[in-house]
């Protein structure tokens, strides 16, 4: 089962029951082992989460058809010096089905989660193959479709959730090396032809770019974003997150969230996945048109596969 939730919806003493609702099994799976060790309890290092959701079967998501339409598209992978991170990145392009490097084409950033870099941002999935899915069409009903023609690029993004540290700025890397460096090659070029898909770490790097580069990002699509509501909670569940409390000031999604305005926004999110009531509070300050997906899941690759064709198709309806 899945339902779609807006901002409004939670704001509303009525509709914020039935948000609390879905988050229930999720908080009660959580709570013994504390609401701030998010990364602790799901990367397994709180003993018990692992097998009493394997148990109860809340993390059982029905896997997606992800056999490509066509033959993929070609990637290229390589490296530059960023400046902006202090190191030399890694990034794959990769074009749709029947494209090729010179096309001009729009552009998905996909940013990967913590512990990954750009060879694995996508769990399950190519670039390339990722670009060459049917998908969901919008709205959901009739059979799924290819995936408009578009580009995809992945890139090194470090450990540090895609917020400035010292000496490492990956929000910079990504708005003045990366985007440039696409748009050299025809791809993201005009206005309205970027989007940001992201996963966890991922996800919360993908709202705050729109939020800190807000005329360079058309769309935005993060699936289970990691969200924290503290400094402390974020500490206690990775104390690389942020250099200081100040940085997390800067950085908090959840309280710069006006650049947001316009900007579309879908976020999917599994009632049993730990970031989930981080998830409701950003709910409540985002805009109006922000799309909500809660279903079955938690914050494992499962539900990041199930919810990447879903994720594309929502980006391609703003880009293509």
């Amino acid at each position: 089962m899945t339902g779609t939730i807006t901002p409004g919806d939670v704001r509303g003493t009525r509709s914020r029951r039935r948000f609390l609702g879905y988050a229930l099994g999720g908080a009660c799976a959580v709570a013994a082992a504390g609401a701030a060790d998010f990364e602790l309890v799901e990367r397994g290092l709180v003993p018990g989460k692992s097998a009493l959701d394997q148990l109860t079967g809340a993390c059982d998501v029905a896997a997606p058809d992800l056999t490509p339409y066509a033959a993929p598209g070609p990637e290229h992978s390589g490296t530059f010096y960023s400046a902006a991170r202090g190191t030399t990145v890694g990034y794959t392009i990769a074009y749709a089905p029947g494209h090729a490097p010179g096309d001009r084409l729009p552009l998905v950033i996909a940013l990967h989660g913590f512990g990954g870099d750009h060879t694995n941002a996508l769990p399950g999935l190519t670039p390339a193959t990722a670009l060459a899915l049917r998908v969901p069409p919008s709205p959901a009903a009739g059979s799924p479709a290819p995936l408009p023609p578009m580009a995809l690029v992945t890139v090194d993004g470090g450990g540090g959730y895609w917020n400035p540290h010292p000496g490492d700025n990956p929000q910079a890397m990504l708005a003045d090396e990366l985007i440039p460096l696409c748009q050299r090659a025809g791809l993201g070029v005009g206005p309205g032809k970027i989007g940001v898909l992201g996963i966890s770490m991922g996800g919360y790097g993908a709202i705050l770019l729109a939020e800190k580069y807000p005329r360079l990002v058309r769309a935005v699509a993060a699936i289970s974003p990691a969200i924290f509501t503290s400094y402390a909670q974020a500490e206690s569940a990775n104390a690389g997150a942020y250099a200081t409390a100040a940085d997390f000031t800067a950085d908090d999604a959840v309280t710069h969230t006006g650049p947001l305005a316009g900007i579309p926004l879908r976020i999917a999110i599994g009632r049993d996945d730990p970031f989930y009531p981080a998830v409701q509070t950003l709910a409540r300050a985002l805009p109006e048109s922000a799309e909500f997906s809660v279903s079955d899941g938690c914050h494992t690759d499962p539900f990041f596969t199930a919810q990447q064709p879903p994720s594309l198709a929502y980006l391609a309806r703003f880009l293509t």
